[in-house]
């Protein structure tokens, strides 16, 4: 057993730079809205988002390897698993370990920040534990919950969290911009289930491109995306967000195009992966963009 990959396998390094860059959007909300706080909270928050995105993966890879899952999927770059457990089967172990000591460390962060902020952040802390832990045994059952829980989780549990373990309090600009990462995350997901739609059928996924087919799929899928980008126009006419906010929008002509691919290639394992990776972009780039824009706002 190859231990050093076994652990940094199902972390999917790579793919967890999407936390820290919700929680620099919780950041710039919290310091928008005249917030004071200290670079170590910051980092604290920061750390903590890493923590819970390498703890979900893990659990994750764990659970779709005992499942056999991960023996079925076509592997993509952004689908099918990291493949490290198939290579690595005596360190199963290891991985559940490794998903309750990150846990363990996000759960350990949420209690500073609630000795700081107050009983505030309890019902944030309890709900970003379910879908930590709940993603992968229960949530992947239902298609309901299985499109909008990574969305909960990245949006409403790390952006509004992070405002919220360093200004002390909710906001209005803080729960709009969480709406932005919430359909992008959710979206994030969605594509990449149409690879593996036949092997998830296997093992008892249900999920929408399973349900109403990859065709019906893409559609949901473009739904979403228009509903990300009229968020930030709607934030801003409403005056809850900055213009500057507006620099988000800087990745519709990306997403444009993810959409056309979705579509064209919603049945096409190997044509759909360009548009995966386009999705990726669009989902690291505007919450960025956009946070960016409201730090120069403040």
């Amino acid at each position: 057993m190859n231990k050093i990959s076994v652990i940094f396998g199902p972390m999917r390094l790579p793919f967890v730079i999407l936390a820290p860059i919700c929680v620099f959007l919780g950041v710039a909300t919290a310091y928008f809205t005249g917030a004071e706080f200290s670079l170590f909270q910051a980092i604290m928050a920061i750390l903590g988002g890493i923590f819970a995105h390498i703890s979900v993966n893990a659990f994750n890879e764990y659970m779709d390897f005992k499942s056999g899952l991960d023996f079925n999927t076509t592997k993509t770059p952004f689908s099918g698993g990291s493949g490290t457990l198939p290579e690595n089967p005596a360190g199963a172990g290891l991985v559940l370990f490794l998903a309750w000591l990150t846990l363990a460390l996000t759960v350990g962060i949420g209690i500073y920040f609630i000795w700081i902020q107050g009983w505030v952040l309890v019902p944030l802390g309890v709900v970003g534990a379910l879908m930590v832990t709940g993603y992968s045994k229960w949530f992947v059952r239902s298609p309901f919950l299985c499109l909008i829980s990574p969305g909960i989780g990245f949006g409403s549990i790390i952006v509004i969290g992070t405002h919220v373990a360093l200004a002390g309090s909710y906001s209005l600009s803080a729960v709009v911009a969480s709406l932005v990462p919430f359909f992008l995350v959710s979206n994030l997901l969605l594509l990449n289930q149409f690879p593996d739609m036949e092997a998830d059928r296997e093992v008892g996924r249900r999920h929408y491109p399973i349900l109403i087919g990859r065709p019906k799929s893409a559609w949901l899928y473009i739904s979403f995306l228009a509903l990300a980008y009229l968020t930030i126009i709607g934030g801003v006419m409403l005056a809850v967000l900055p213009a500057w906010a507006l620099l988000g929008l800087a990745t519709v002509p990306l997403a444009i195009a993810a959409a056309r691919g979705a579509v064209k290639y919603a049945d096409d394992t190997k044509g759909i992966v360009p548009y995966l990776i386009l999705n990726v972009l669009i989902n690291l780039l505007t919450p960025l963009l956009m946070g960016i824009g409201i730090f120069i706002a403040a």
